[in-house]
C-alpha cells in the first residue's frame, strides 16, 4: 500500500490515514504562519496549536487501536487484541503528556478525540484483512514522526522542553513502527503458509478423486 494521499478517492477508501495526514498538514500551516527567526522569541500560540496536533494523532490512534480490540475474532484474534489493547495504553500515555505539558505552559489541550470518529473517519470494517489494517497504521505512524520531525525542527533551541518530550515521543513512535512491521511481515508469513497447505490439500484431494 502507498500513500497517496492526493488521489480523490483517498479519503473514502483510507479515512484514518486522510484524518492523520489532515492532522499533519494543519501542522505544517501553524509552523509556517508563526515561523520566527532564531533571534526571535518563539510564538507561543503556535506552540500551543502544534501540541494539540501532536494530541489530535496520539488519541486518533488510541481510538483506532482500541477498536481493534472490540472487533469480531474473525477479523482479529483474541491473542492479537492484548497486543493492540497495549499499543493503545502506550498512546494514551503519550496523549497525557502532551496534554499536560500544555497545561504546564498555560494553554488549553483539546481532548475532544470524537470529532473525527463522530464523522466516521476511524471506522473499521471486519471483512478488511488485519494485514491491511496494519499496513495502514505504518503509514500512519510514519506520518505522525513526520509531523514529530517537522515540530521539533521548529522549536529548535527556542523551547528545549517541548522539544525533549516530543523528541522523547517520536522515538517512541519510530519503535512502534518497528514492532508493527514485524507484526505484519508475521501475520503475512502465516497467511501464506496457510495458503500453500490448503492448497496442497485440495491439490490431494483431486488426485485421490482421480483413481
Amino acid at each position: 500500500m502507498s500513500a497517496n494521499l492526493a488521489d480523490p478517492q483517498w479519503d473514502r477508501i483510507h479515512p484514518f490515514l486522510s484524518s492523520v495526514a489532515e492532522i499533519r498538514s494543519r501542522a505544517r500551516q501553524h509552523i509556517a504562519a508563526g515561523a520566527a527567526g532564531a533571534d526571535r522569541a518563539i510564538d507561543r500560540e503556535a506552540v500551543f496549536r502544534l501540541l494539540n496536533a501532536a494530541l489530535a494523532t496520539e488519541l486518533a490512534c488510541v481510538v483506532r487501536y482500541r477498536r481493534y480490540c472490540l472487533m469480531t475474532a474473525d477479523a482479529v484474534p483474541d491473542a492479537r487484541k492484548n497486543e493492540f489493547m497495549k499499543r493503545a495504553q502506550e498512546e494514551q500515555s503519550h496523549a497525557d503528556q502532551i496534554a499536560a505539558h500544555i497545561v504546564e505552559l498555560g494553554g488549553q489541550p483539546n481532548l475532544n478525540a470524537s470529532s473525527a470518529s463522530d464523522r466516521g473517519e476511524l471506522e473499521l470494517a471486519d471483512d478488511e484483512m488485519l494485514t491491511d489494517m496494519l499496513a495502514e497504521d505504518l503509514i500512519a505512524e510514519h506520518i505522525a514522526i513526520d509531523t514529530y520531525r517537522d515540530i521539533i525542527r521548529y522549536l529548535g533551541d527556542r523551547e528545549p522542553v517541548t522539544r525533549q518530550l516530543l523528541e522523547k515521543i517520536m522515538s517512541a513512535e519510530q519503535g512502534h513502527t518497528g514492532e508493527l512491521a514485524s507484526l505484519r511481515d508475521e501475520m503475512l508469513r502465516r497467511e501464506r503458509a496457510v495458503g500453500v497447505a490448503s492448497a496442497a490439500a485440495h491439490a490431494g484431494a483431486t488426485l485421490e478423486d482421480m483413481r
